[in-house]
């Protein structure tokens, strides 16, 4: 089992960093695709935070563990591997890691997650990270939660299989909840049911239920999923707003 430290040492070589081209600590967003894996929307995003003059970090959870997409999404997009409160390892130590660079603001960190992603943060946000293993690293208490100002949660899972999405969050920051009005994984007034949760425990929570499907923004269509070019335009202006939002653009 990892460290915070080893598995940043794993997912690093396999992060993508966009930014403006200086070494000025700027704020940075951190950015965890869905369960299919890395697709052609997340840079769409990065690219709309480093319009906003933020940097971004796109963090791929499977090359670091040798699985194709064929592999996520039989195994992880199944529930059979990897689900959220394992994954949110990953969301820490991503934390942990990027606070350290010096191009990175640290006290001015946003969190973005899509669908197993928005799922994972959210885990690692609630879950009690004292017990030895916690998040499937055995130092999870060692990450530094206070720089996180802001999440992105774009039609996160919240079914099921998601036994700990009602759990109060240990740190509340600025959220945009994202719920797709025709997700198939859950319905509008169970997402709506988490926010109010996440909002009882201090959090300023603005929701958007966007007339759409799950993964509306990723550009492909496999029913019952469907792209929308405007929702998803709408997607990245209302993520572009939050981090303005959250911190002013950094100016030469």
């Amino acid at each position: 089992m990892d460290t915070l430290s080893a598995r940043w040492a794993r997912l690093e070589p396999f992060a993508q960093v966009f930014g403006p081209g200086d070494d000025r600590p700027r704020p940075a967003v951190l950015l965890f695709h869905g369960c299919g894996g890395l697709r052609d929307h997340l840079p769409l995003y990065a690219q709309a935070a480093v319009a906003a003059g933020w940097r971004a970090v796109i963090v791929d959870s499977y090359a670091p563990r040798g699985w194709s997409r064929m592999f996520a999404l039989g195994a992880v997009c199944s529930g059979v591997a990897l689900r959220g409160w394992e994954r949110a390892g990953d969301v820490l130590a991503t934390i942990e890691g990027v606070s350290r660079r010096a191009d990175v603001d640290a006290s001015r960190l946003a969190l973005a997650g899509w669908s197993h992603g928005g799922w994972s943060i959210m885990e690692a946000m609630s879950a009690d990270p004292v017990p030895r293993g916690a998040m499937g690293v055995v130092d999870a208490e060692r990450c530094d939660l206070s720089g996180i100002k802001a999440a992105y949660l774009c039609y996160p899972y919240v079914g099921i299989a998601a036994p700990n999405r009602m759990r109060p969050w240990r740190h509340c920051p600025r959220i945009l909840a994202v719920t797709a009005r025709r997700d198939h994984l859950t319905t509008v007034s169970n997402a709506e049911r988490v926010n109010a949760m996440i909002r009882s425990c201090g959090a300023e929570v603005e929701s958007w239920i966007a007339e759409g499907t799950h993964s509306f923004d990723e550009p492909m269509n496999a029913p019952p999923m469907r792209h929308d070019p405007e929702l998803t335009r709408q997607a990245l202006d209302r993520f572009r707003r939050l981090l303005e939002d959250t911190a002013p653009a950094v100016t030469a």
